[in-house]
């Protein structure tokens, strides 16, 4: 009896997961491949050379989009790090830079015109002026789940009124974070800080992984 094969719908959905092993940073989203055969019998014996051909380059094809979405995936986490990587260099050139309301130079800056230069240096994102409007984009995160360059909020009875961006997560949970202190300036602190700690509200992220289309 001649074998007979049967070609059935596929669908598969490949996860791609790169990891920082220093920084526990996440970068990369699911991704998915679908492709679809027309539901026959094929006689694989008595193909024609064109079928043959066609019956023998579907796994190499469908091997071949795989690899594909995996080199977009890991160059898009990579672009991603890197982006990352660059608001937190940039956040680092100003330390010691003196703070002063309504400052916005190196001179002297206040939290929110400190936040606003890094990312707008870096990344090109025109942010709000103060704190309780940057306080109102990107995705809330919650404490266990803060990453590197996440924005952390504070507030002192009520109104958002102080903002950093989270420059460390260790192994242990400790959270150091960046920002512009009136008491010593461009610095950085710890959520577990007694006084940090307490004024902490919530996080945003403002960069994130882009789905794939």
């Amino acid at each position: 009896m001649k074998k007979r094969v049967f070609i059935y719908t596929i669908a598969m959905i490949s996860f791609f997961s790169l990891q920082s092993c220093v920084t526990n940073y996440v970068v990369s989203t699911p991704t998915q491949y679908k492709t679809n055969a027309n539901l026959e019998e094929i006689d694989t014996k008595n193909l024609t050379a064109a079928n043959k051909s066609t019956y023998n380059s579907y796994n190499v094809n469908f091997a071949n989009a795989q690899k594909s979405e995996l080199a977009a995936a890991i160059t898009s986490a990579i672009s991603l790090e890197k982006t990352i990587d660059d608001i937190l260099g940039e956040a680092n050139t100003y330390l010691g830079t003196p703070y002063r309301f309504g400052g916005t130079t190196r001179n002297g800056i206040d939290c929110s015109a400190f936040v606003l230069n890094v990312f707008g240096e870096t990344t090109g994102i025109e942010l709000p002026r103060v704190a309780a409007e940057q306080a109102q984009l990107g995705e809330r995160v919650e404490k266990q789940e803060l990453q590197k360059g996440d924005l952390v909020f504070f507030s002192q009875g009520g109104r958002i009124s102080h903002v950093g961006i989270v420059q460390e997560v260790s192994a242990d949970g400790d959270i150091k974070f960046i920002h512009a202190a009136t008491s010593r300036g461009v610095m950085i602190s710890s959520l577990n800080d007694s006084y940090w700690g307490r004024k902490f509200r919530f996080a945003k992220r403002i960069i994130k992984q882009q789905p794939q289309q």
